[in-house]
């Protein structure tokens, strides 16, 4: 009887030694990551834009997006164009478009994947800007516009 006692406190106590180790390794939690480029970022009338949307889940390259879908827009404009992409390598998503119509433009990348969801948004300029849309919270875009208009001396 002695036995059965002894070998029945040293399972449970293994039990709660498992459970006791795993519940202090804790993963630390990874988040979909979307990091959104145009180049260049100001182009000419019908010159060819590349937009790549680098996806990375943690320290990891996505290349199996449930979704990636570029939308785009010149600023003010109701008609929004949306774009499927696909993967091209290492976890970027790539499209290529020309605009025969300058202006200050929009592009958001709608991406989906790890059962989560981001969209940044990026401003980009054909040709001459025009009026930019009040909304843009991109704060690194307005610098970027300050310093062109600077280097271009406007």
């Amino acid at each position: 009887m002695k036995k059965i006692w002894m070998s029945l406190i040293i399972v449970v106590a293994s039990i709660i030694s498992v459970a006791c180790s795993q519940q202090d390794v804790e993963e630390e939690p990874q988040f979909l990551d979307v990091q959104l480029t145009a180049n260049p970022v100001k182009a000419q009338v019908n010159e060819e834009i590349t937009f790549e949307a680098k996806v990375t889940y943690g320290a990891e390259a996505v290349k199996d997006a449930d979704e990636v879908k570029f939308e785009i827009w010149r600023s003010h404009d109701e008609d929004h164009e949306k774009v499927m992409a696909g993967h091209s390598e290492n976890g970027i998503y790539r499209l290529k478009k020309s605009f025969s119509e300058e202006g200050t433009y929009y592009i958001i990348s709608h991406v989906t994947a790890r059962s989560m969801h981001n969209m940044p948004k990026i401003e980009f300029i054909v040709g001459n800007p025009s009026e930019p849309e009040e909304d843009n919270n991109s704060a690194d875009m307005e610098m970027d516009t300050k310093q062109e208009k600077e280097h271009n001396g406007h």
